[in-house]
């Protein structure tokens, strides 16, 4: 792989590639780290190159165009400079130019280098989704649409065929159904905007979002929920927002560049993101006994269902 990368970037861009490394981070998908002389770019690719039938991802040309889309709006999403065509040796996937800074939830939490840029996170946070929100559908065609619905039918389906029983999961399904928000008129969303997904500098704050691949045009309100689900906070439940900001804070920035809160949406997608975070552990623990994956990660993932089921108790009783 290593070579047929150094071969593209001699081919394409006449540069040589000093070092290139696939990166540990990233579940779902190839990352490719490549240091040129001048420049260091990344390389997201599927797995040895093949998109899974059952994958919720949109692929690598939809993700890219997302991105591209973000880029010309400017938000922070790294520069994409270059989509694999079926006729070239290295397609799926994309390349993009390299964003220093941290993605690791307890460094940018606890280190002390991130202490004065911590309480502007949220803010940032808060007028970046205000900026995806605004791009037009025209901008991000062929995206799929989900809504509040569709993500519940999904879900109940997930859990049904994992085929034990888990009272807490249906009582949030229960009061999901129960508490299903008005509908709104549908924007580009994340998906899956979270620590993790975050690229953090120490002096500046948010570099740059990441990992495009859940994009899909929906409810508003589900990324303002995503990034409060419990699980993202790492510890630092007194912080809502990542862990590291409040909800305050990270509505009045998005109505301050433009948007429009619906906090009991917002809430409402918050626990339906713990809910759906639960039962992704439950499929870890399916791929850990099917034997198709046997990794540590896998099972230690996996045993996290009971923290949200926890998370959720707490929810429903409005105490976090």
């Amino acid at each position: 792989m290593e070579e047929r990368i150094s071969s593209f970037f001699k081919a394409r861009f006449n540069q040589q590639a000093v070092s290139c490394r696939q990166l540990s981070g990233g579940a779902s998908q190839e990352t490719w780290m490549i240091n040129c002389e001048d420049h260091s770019y990344i390389l997201r690719r599927p797995p040895g190159g093949v998109i899974p039938e059952d994958a919720r991802s949109i692929g690598p040309e939809k993700e890219a165009m997302v991105m591209a889309a973000c880029h010309t709006q400017s938000i922070s999403v790294p520069e994409i400079i270059h989509i694999f065509s079926p006729d070239e040796d290295l397609y799926p996937g994309y390349i993009m130019r390299f964003v220093a800074g941290e993605t690791l939830a307890h460094k940018i939490l606890r280190d002390a280098a991130f202490d004065a840029i911590r309480p502007k996170l949220a803010q940032q946070c808060g007028e970046m989704l205000a900026r995806i929100h605004a791009i037009p559908h025209t901008e991000v065609a062929g995206l799929v649409r989900s809504d509040a619905i569709s993500e519940i039918d999904r879900y109940h389906k997930i859990l049904r065929h994992h085929g034990h029983p888990h009272p807490v999961f249906e009582l949030a399904f229960q009061w999901l159904l129960e508490h299903v928000p008005s509908n709104r008129p549908t924007t580009l969303v994340h998906g899956d905007f979270r620590n993790g997904n975050l690229i953090i500098d120490h002096q500046d704050g948010l570099a740059a979002i990441i990992d495009w691949e859940l994009s899909h045009l929906g409810d508003p309100m589900e990324d303002l929920g995503w990034i409060c689900v419990p699980s993202w906070r790492f510890g630092e439940i007194q912080h809502p927002v990542g862990g590291f900001g409040l909800r305050d804070d990270l509505y009045a920035a998005y109505e301050a560049a433009g948007g429009t809160i619906d906090r009991e949406a917002a809430r409402f997608w918050e626990i339906l993101g713990t809910l759906k975070w639960g039962i992704m552990c439950l499929v870890m623990i399916d791929v850990f006994t099917s034997g198709l994956d046997r990794s540590v990660e896998r099972a230690a993932i996996g045993r996290r269902s009971s923290e949200t089921e926890m998370d959720l108790l707490l929810m429903l009783e409005g105490e976090i």
